[in-house]
């Protein structure tokens, strides 16, 4: 498991997509868990799924199609990303986490200076607890974040050192292996 964490509209989401489609085409099962700070509908008022959750107020809704399926269980105490990882995903060779960037997983640090709004400094800080598990930021600024690797969205193979990154420091593998 690897967080993918940064600052609001700095690319967590673009990184994560990314990154699961080329950890994909390298042959691993990939999946991801998505933190949001806020409750969600995963399907509109008018669903016969809709109704079974708020009307009928069941415990657990399942949604099964040809193609897919999606479960939405109540809650009142969230679980962590490692708790739902091993309970709904343990079947993954790599779950990306985009997000929770208070847990203890290890971490990729998206922070680009021209999405820089109000903050113009990247979520690391060498003195936190959390430095020890950044393992690398990927950015548009060098020399940001002295005492963490960066990887330079300007380099063209930026996307695939990250995967290597998360093959050889997360998944203990080289990429040779797949």
């Amino acid at each position: 498991m690897v967080a993918i964490i940064g600052r609001k509209h700095h690319g967590k989401t673009t990184l994560t997509v990314r990154l699961a489609a080329e950890l994909h085409r390298r042959g691993y099962r990939v999946m991801t868990i998505k933190h949001g700070t806020h409750t969600f509908e995963i399907d509109p008022e008018t669903t016969d799924t809709y109704r079974h959750y708020h009307e009928g107020l069941a415990e657990k809704v399942a949604m099964s199609a040809p193609d897919k399926f999606a479960l939405i269980e109540r809650w009142t105490d969230p679980l962590g990303p490692e708790d739902i990882a091993r309970r709904y995903m343990a079947d993954a060779d790599i779950v990306l986490c985009e997000g929770f960037k208070q847990s203890a997983l290890p971490k990729i640090e998206v922070f680009r200076t021209a999405a820089a709004v109000h903050e113009h400094a990247p979520l690391y800080d060498p003195a936190s607890p959390q430095a020890s598990k950044y393992l690398a930021i990927v950015t548009d600024t060098p020399g940001i974040a002295p005492g963490v690797p960066e990887i330079s969205f300007a380099t063209p193979e930026w996307l695939e050192t990250v995967a290597d990154l998360v093959e050889r420091r997360v998944m203990r593998r080289g990429s040779e292996s797949k």
